[in-house]
This record gives C-alpha cells, sequence and structure tokens, in this order.
C-alpha cells in the first residue's frame, strides 16, 4: 500500500511542478487533497525487507517534505520561492527510489513514460543506470548521468545534456527527463554549472565544462555523434542558445526552455552555425519571468537566419518545466535526418 501512495503523491507533486503559476498557486496546493496524510498513515504500517526499507523510507520522508513544504508556502508573500524550494524533494524522493525499479515492477513501470516501453536484458559489464561524478548537492562543477540499462556497447546512442536553471543543481534536474530517456535508447546527462548558474556573462567558461563533460562521457559509453541534443530550463534554456550557437559547439540540435533571448546573440554566431540548425523552442504563454514575447521574437529571429525552428508556445504553461515536451523532443531528435 506504501508504494502505490507514495507514487500517487509524486504524481501529484508533479502535477503541481508543472502547472506552478503564481496566481494559481493556492488552488494547486489544494490538488494534493490528503494525500499526504494518507501516505503518513500507509507508511506507519508498512512492514518491508531490510534492502526495501531504506530506500522507501528516504522517498517517502522526502515527498511528504515537499507536501508540507508547498503547504507552509500557500499564503506567504514568499510562496513561490518557497514553492520552488519545496519541489526539489521531489527529486531527491525519485533518486531514493530509483534503485527498486529493478526489483518491483510498478516502480519500474513508474520510470518509464509509456506504457509501451520496455527494458530489455543486461547486455554489458559497462556501468549503467544513474551515476553521480562529482556531483553531490554541495558540489558544483560535476554532473550526474543516465546510461540506459540495457545499454549495447556495439551500438551509438544518441545523447541528451539537459541544464538546469538559475541556482540548480544538475543532480536533481536530472529527474525532469529520465522517464523520457529510460524507455528510448537514449544517454542522459546533467551537468551542475560551474557558479552559482551558468557562465551567462563569461560563456566560455561553462562551455569547455559541458564539452569536458561530454568527452568524458564519450570515453567510457558509445555515442552518436550526429544526435547530440543541448536542452535546458531558464537560465539553462538561456545558456543552450548562447553555448550552442557557437560554432565551436559540439551539439548538434538545441532545445531551449523558458528561455530569456535578445536579437543581439545572432550576430555574434557564425552564420554556417546557424544554416539548417534544428532548434526546438518552448515557452509558456503564461511565464512570468521571461515573457512569451521574447520566445517570439527568438523564433522569428532564429528562423530568418536560417535554423531550421521548431517552435511550441504551450497556452497553460507558467515558468516552468513541461515534462510531457521530452518525449516530443525526442522524437523530433531520434527522427531527424
Amino acid at each position: 500500500m506504501v508504494i502505490a501512495r507514495l507514487l500517487d503523491t509524486l504524481d501529484a507533486l508533479g502535477f503541481v511542478a508543472r502547472h506552478l503559476h503564481p496566481p494559481h498557486f493556492e488552488a494547486l496546493v489544494a490538488t494534493l487533497g490528503d494525500r499526504d496524510v494518507a501516505l503518513r498513515a500507509a507508511a506507519v504500517d508498512a512492514a518491508w525487507p531490510a534492502d526495501l526499507r531504506d530506500p522507501i523510507e528516504r522517498a517517502t520522508e522526502a515527498a511528504l517534505r515537499a507536501c508540507d513544504g508547498l503547504r507552509a508556502a500557500a499564503g506567504s508573500p514568499d510562496g513561490v520561492r518557497l514553492a520552488y524550494r519545496a519541489l526539489r524533494q521531489v527529486s531527491r524522493a525519485l533518486e531514493a527510489l530509483y534503485p527498486l525499479a529493478a526489483v518491483l515492477p510498478t516502480v519500474s513501470r513508474f520510470f518509464l513514460a509509456s506504457d509501451e516501453w520496455t527494458i530489455g536484458a543486461r547486455r554489458s559489464d559497462a556501468p549503467t543506470g544513474v551515476l553521480h561524478m562529482g556531483n553531490d548537492t554541495s558540489e558544483r562543477g560535476g554532473y550526474s548521468v543516465f546510461v540506459p540499462e540495457d545499454y549495447d556497447p556495439a551500438r551509438a546512442y544518441p545523447l541528451v545534456m539537459a541544464l538546469h536553471g538559475g541556482a540548480g543543481h544538475g543532480r536533481l534536474f536530472l529527474w525532469s527527463w529520465l522517464r523520457e530517456a529510460r524507455g528510448r535508447g537514449v544517454i542522459l546527462v546533467a551537468p551542475t554549472a560551474s557558479g552559482d548558474t551558468w557562465s551567462l556573462m563569461e560563456p566560455q567558461v561553462d562551455s569547455a565544462h559541458l564539452a569536458n563533460v561530454l568527452e568524458q562521457v564519450a570515453q567510457r559509453w558509445q555515442l552518436d555523434r550526429t544526435r547530440l541534443l543541448l536542452t535546458g530550463m531558464s537560465d539553462g534554456g538561456t545558456f543552450t542558445l548562447l553555448s550552442g550557437l557557437d560554432e565551436d559547439s559540439p551539439f548538434t540540435h538545441l532545445a531551449p526552455v523558458a528561455a530569456s533571448f535578445h536579437p543581439l546573440l545572432l550576430t555574434m554566431a557564425e552564420p554556417r552555425r546557424v544554416a539548417g540548425l534544428p532548434v526546438y523552442l518552448v515557452h509558456g504563454a503564461l511565464d512570468w519571468m521571461f515573457p512569451v514575447t521574447v520566445a517570439r521574437t527568438a523564433q522569428r529571429a532564429l528562423t530568418a537566419a536560417g535554423a531550421k525552428v521548431v517552435y511550441r508556445e504551450i497556452a497553460d504553461l507558467s515558468h516552468a518545466y513541461p515534462r510531457e515536451e521530452g518525449s516530443a523532443m525526442l522524437d523530433w531528435l531520434l527522427d531527424a535526418r
């Protein structure tokens, strides 16, 4: 029962994160209902073998901290900031729970974005699953990586490098993409900025960092160099454009989400880099940090410069990550010719 309650609570928290918009915040918190009460009660009665108890307890505690934090934020003048802080606990819950995907089919299905996807048998002694390279949440400049459990060294894998937002962390942002990547045969990398956020004023700093991370990954796993997607949210989306438009960028596809943009950026880019470059641009019509007019300007400017732009303006999206776009981005990346 506790697993069912936990997964239901995590789904509800995901709904809040996806639809978070300041004017709707208190109504969104109300959609949690009594899930946290039911989860606490189920956790008290749960009896699990020792090897399963610890991850379940840690995931449950993190999910309950998220619920408590959201309820405390409702009505606070600093509610939105407190809500974002509370929702970081969802990533901690997912990280604690994920190892059980190897032994509990219900948990494994939860970490797949489609019921139609399956995970094949292990094919290699290469390390797979979720790995962290100098990327504790107290550290900067490391990265986390997910490698499909059925990784086959005989084939080359597309890669998604996903950049967190301002004051975020790669270890936490990894979970925004894992369910989509896990069932599609994609290696996922979530680096952490060298500083508090990406080096927007000195892009060469974190551009070098991303290139170094990419090469470290390529030394351990086989990559498809024709399908390397750089994507990111908020400051991570802005840096996706800032770094990805540079002619030395190793990335073949860009997908900025909720990003800022200034047309002067294109005056600094080499025309041959932009011409034909696949760009998947996502923005919310309700975005309160970077108004949607910024994205419309980016779409027009990039198209005029010759980029192959897919533009997705989402009517009910605020300044939040639309996880449902991950599958569409992968369709676009994997089907690209």
